[in-house]
């Protein structure tokens, strides 16, 4: 590279003027390439949502059996399930507190 005693205005300008060029060409190929990953990533998170949908709907009148079950035990056995709240909300409470 020149020093800087034979550097004049005119060389230092068009130098700057050919980096704004190459930066704003950058710019432009950052972006496509951004756009590019959004897409690709939105695309990916509709499908996996899809996928996420259709499980939970096949899976939907077999859950809905299982609340009914856990529903009837809870109300023929209302200690037990009063305890295993407690020990859920504990263990929740204790998850938070480890994290901190």
């Amino acid at each position: 590279m020149a020093s800087f005693s034979t550097l004049s205005d005119l060389d230092i300008d068009k130098q700057v003027a050919a980096l704004s060029r190459q930066l704003n060409d950058l710019k432009k190929v950052l972006a496509r390439r951004g756009d590019a990953y959004y897409e690709d990533g939105r695309e990916a998170a509709s499908d996996y949502y899809s996928q996420l949908y259709d499980r939970l709907h096949e899976a939907l009148p077999a859950i809905r059996r299982r609340r009914r079950a856990i529903e009837r035990t809870a109300r023929d056995h209302p200690a037990t399930a009063a305890a295993v709240g407690l020990v859920v909300v504990g263990l929740l409470a204790g998850l938070l507190i480890s994290r901190r």
